[in-house]
């Protein structure tokens, strides 16, 4: 083998200090750069991994030579001598198929796993994350249920998936501000507040505020049926809310912290935590009012029967309405005034609401009237939709709330664990574990495909250990969890200088689980530019098939040569630190035990 190359050049956008495989295709691109005569950077944008089942491949036409491609072949292999980053190279056609130096990348990889998770400063682990959002701050609007109406299905999903993208952001080096936009405003309070002199009860809304609040607007719904008096007083009611009367709004904020406090309980089970509860009602009036003006100033207005409209026919969006016939606000005015005051309160450079494609018609509408009022930051603005969710209830009937939904999730998944009796005796709190992998099933089956699809909730794949599930995920970690427990003598491992890791050359299984483990900062880089969870999935499932492929080879217990048996547990350290991670940026908690 050559003796060690010089340094690498550096290539923007990449940074081997955090992603060991970006040395490996700088070293090939480099190789092809000075065979070919080819710009560095063109080259390494052409060099992609894990197509065809090799580590490295190049398409050569790509780089439009005009030698033949067999030419460009014999060019690149004729002088190849192995170094310490490729080991050979083998001609396919238009293909150059590059395989690296097993021993090198087993160890460079392993080691930088290790000391990312466990040797930074803040003692915080960073593997797989990057600094390519330093300095930038974005607010993440996501979940936003009515207080006073079911939390369905539709904002469990804006929940999980708004949770997913703040973690890859803030792994990306961006400051993140999560804002929970409460739907607390409206003539809905209005009737809630005539059904509560009828059918409050302070006990009950101790209790659960969110559902006695609920079962109040359902009861005087009913009565507005036979009864339209009860609307008109309603509306009265709303109007001196609006208007700022203490005595009609002195209810409504209590309802509301308490809706709060019960919403932050339930999201602190689903491992969700929010920097901002904010709301319709904490929209100020002027920022509407001035996002009016403008529209006028820019003559995007125009009246119908004393409403007014934006005409966006033009971009085939219809028309918006931006005030209604009485006067009042409509949720798109509110939208363009909340944008406008978050921008001046914090100064983003990127706001993303995280909102069902239900509502791409609204949200296209708002982001056109954004850029039509030429706000500078309005480029900024996204939305990132997701599809429907059919067949969401309980295995009895309906799912209505969220605490439901976590309950229900943790019920089955009890029932399941008790059928093993004796593992289920090893668990220490068999409750809060059953709920943990409850509530992995429920959110690896929302994020296992593309957002955008709609996909039918089923329980039965949900409580499944075996397939691509969250139970099956949860699993893999917890096994590999055990080594450690079932190989005492070995814990703890020497510092990994002192860990032969080329002792693994010899198993494909281990070669390919360090290989995918180096993968994983672009697997979180490619998340963040396409803002999909399944991606993120993905990995995590084939991580966890190579580890379930490699048991049977790559064994710990009972290997008699120490040295050998410290390095397969390195390895499966090292794995449960990137599956651990992967779950982590998914939102889900990884158990020890189960």
């Amino acid at each position: 083998m050559a003796s060690t190359s010089s340094p690498l050049p550096t290539v923007p956008d990449t940074d081997p200090s955090k992603c060991v495989l970006d040395a490996f295709r700088i070293a090939i691109a480099q190789r092809l750069s000075s065979t070919l005569g080819l710009p560095l950077e063109q080259v390494y944008s052409g060099v992609d991994y894990g197509k065809k089942g090799e580590d490295f491949t190049v398409a050569t036409p790509r780089f439009r030579l005009k030698l033949k491609v067999d030419e460009i072949a014999n060019k690149v292999t004729e002088g190849f001598q192995p170094d310490e980053w490729a080991e050979s190279i083998v001609a396919d056609k238009a293909f150059l198929h590059f395989k690296v130096n097993t021993n090198n990348m087993i160890r460079k990889i392993l080691d930088q796993v290790h000391s990312l998770t466990h040797e930074t400063p803040d003692k915080v682990p960073a593997y797989g994350s990057n600094d390519s959002g330093a300095g930038k701050k974005i607010i993440i609007e996501y979940s936003s249920p009515n207080i006073a109406k079911s939390f369905h299905v539709g904002h469990l999903r804006s929940t999980i998936i708004g949770a997913f993208l703040a973690n890859v952001y803030k792994a990306c080096g961006w400051e993140v501000i999560s804002m929970n936009y409460l739907g607390d405003w409206g003539t809905q309070f209005g009737l809630i507040a005539t059904g509560f002199e009828k059918y409050g009860s302070q006990e009950e809304l101790e209790k659960n505020a969110i559902k006695h609040l609920f079962d109040i607007y359902v009861k005087v719904n009913k009565d507005a049926e036979s009864d339209p008096n009860v609307k008109i007083e309603a509306a009265k009611w709303f109007k001196r809310m609006e208007d700022g009367d203490e005595e009609a709004l002195k209810n409504w904020r209590v309802w509301r912290e308490m809706s709060i406090k019960k919403y932050e309980g339930e999201y602190e089970g689903l491992n969700i935590h929010f920097d901002v509860y904010t709301g319709e009602s904490k929209v100020g009036q002027k920022s509407m009012a001035s996002a009016l003006e403008r529209l006028e100033e820019k003559g995007l207005i125009t009246d119908s029967e004393g409403a007014k409209l934006v005409d966006l026919e033009k971009w085939k969006l219809g028309k918006a309405v931006v005030r209604k016939k009485d006067g009042t606000s409509i949720y798109l005015t509110r939208d363009i005034g909340g944008a406008q005051e978050r921008y001046d309160e914090y100064k983003f450079d990127k706001m993303i609401y995280v909102v069902s494609s239900q509502q791409d018609q609204h949200m296209s509408q708002f982001l056109k009237v954004l850029e039509l009022l030429e706000l500078p930051w309005a480029k900024s603005v996204i939305h990132v939709n997701y599809g429907l969710v059919q067949g969401m209830s309980t295995r009895k009937g309906t799912v209505v709330f969220l605490d439901q939904i976590i309950r229900e999730a943790g019920q089955v998944m009890h029932e399941q664990m008790q059928k093993n009796e004796e593992k289920y005796k090893a668990v220490e709190n068999p409750e809060e574990t059953s709920l943990e992998i409850g509530i992995t099933g429920v959110k690896i089956q929302d994020m296992a495909a593309k957002r955008i699809n709609n996909y039918t909730f089923n329980w039965d794949r949900m409580k499944s250990f075996e397939g691509d599930t969250g139970p099956y995920l949860q699993y893999a970690h917890v096994r590999l969890a055990s080594i450690g427990r079932k190989n005492p003598h070995l814990i703890p491992l020497p510092p990994p200088s002192q860990i032969n890791t080329d002792l693994l050359a010899e198993y494909p299984h281990a070669r390919e689980i360090a290989f995918l483990l180096g993968s994983y900062p672009d697997v979180v880089k490619v998340a963040l530019k396409t803002h999909e969870p399944s991606g993120v999935v993905t990995f995590a499932f084939r991580l966890s098939h190579a580890i379930s492929g490699a048991w049977e080879e790559v064994i710990v217990k009972g290997e008699e040569n120490l040295e050998k048996a410290r390095a397969k547990m390195f390895l499966y350290e090292c794995a449960k630190d990137v599956l651990a991670s992967s779950m982590r940026l998914l939102s889900i908690r990884p158990l020890e035990r189960m």
